[in-house]
């Protein structure tokens, strides 16, 4: 009981947590609704003040394992983002046991639909859009890059005459094939059944479909995976086996590995990683003339 009591006080104390102080040279919009498919789904977004010229955008999508985690804690990414030139927006997503694989896939697909539907207004290229996530968050980036024009994953949400494509995708340790998941690392056999209806004896089928592993193809938007070699809660190999499989297919990969990181970089390995990210959107996102 003391356990849940204390649990319960950070998630009170988390949900009071006030947005970080927005800088003058950005403009934060929060609370926007992008989906009402049952109930209402937001992002938040941190622009440039600039809007001389459109900007490429970066959906971020937290982690949290499925069930959990809040969109504001990558408001400090994407005040950086939008300093560097970029439209970023935060995302919700619905999270499990209440609802499971596909409706977090559909959310973030309709996300980047909202975005290029208020293109103009936002001050999006809408040409020029890409994502990034950690774990959970990662897989659903990975999806967005790996599932582009796929109409069965759409969902029933607003603006399907917008494109949910992403032009590249920054993969901070996602799962990549949740049949190999279990034994290999710690909350798997706790997480996977609530995200999708069972284990994997008894979804075979949703675990195998919600992994992106299995979508990858040389339709696939370029990628960036970064992960640390002793990661227990994705195992780094998870990794390893997309790099492998979308190199097969011909397609652009590229694999940032963190000796000895666990899951969710710190100190040197967050700055490391943080910057490699940047890099590798200016280099997909930033039209030569912007660079």
């Amino acid at each position: 009981m003391r356990a849940l009591s204390i649990l319960l006080f950070a998630g009170v104390l988390a949900a009071q947590t006030p947005p970080p102080v927005m800088p003058a040279d950005v403009i934060y919009e929060p609370d926007l609704e992008y989906s009402n498919v049952g109930e209402s789904m937001m992002l938040d977004v941190v622009r440039p003040r600039d809007m001389s010229t459109a900007h490429p955008a970066i959906l971020c999508i937290h982690g949290g394992g499925f069930r959990a985690g809040k969109r504001q804690g990558y408001l400090p990414l994407c005040i950086k983002l939008a300093q560097r030139g970029y439209v970023a927006a935060t995302v919700e997503y619905r999270l499990s046991p209440r609802y499971q694989f596909p409706a977090a896939v559909y959310d973030v697909k309709a996300a980047v639909r909202y975005l290029r539907a208020n293109a103009a207004r936002l001050g999006i290229d809408p040409d020029h859009i890409g994502t990034t996530g950690q774990s959970a968050g990662g897989t659903l980036a990975l999806f967005l890059g790996l599932t582009g024009g796929l109409p069965r994953f759409e969902g029933s949400g607003p603006n399907r005459d917008q494109s949910s494509r992403v032009q590249c995708v920054a993969d901070f340790f996602g799962a990549t094939d949740f049949t190999k998941s279990y034994g290999k690392s710690v909350d798997a056999a706790e997480v996977l059944p609530l995200y999708l209806g069972g284990d994997l004896e008894h979804a075979r089928k949703a675990h195998i479909e919600s992994s992106p592993l299995y979508w990858a193809s040389p339709d696939s938007a370029p990628i960036l995976a970064l992960h640390g070699t002793k990661d227990r809660y994705v195992e780094y190999a998870q990794s390893l086996w997309l790099v492998e499989r979308l190199k097969a297919a011909g397609t652009d990969i590229e694999l940032e590995t963190l000796e000895g990181a666990d899951h969710g970089f710190k100190g040197a390995d967050a700055e490391r990683s943080e910057q490699r990210m940047f890099a590798y959107f200016d280099k997909h996102l930033k039209p030569a003339a912007a660079k």
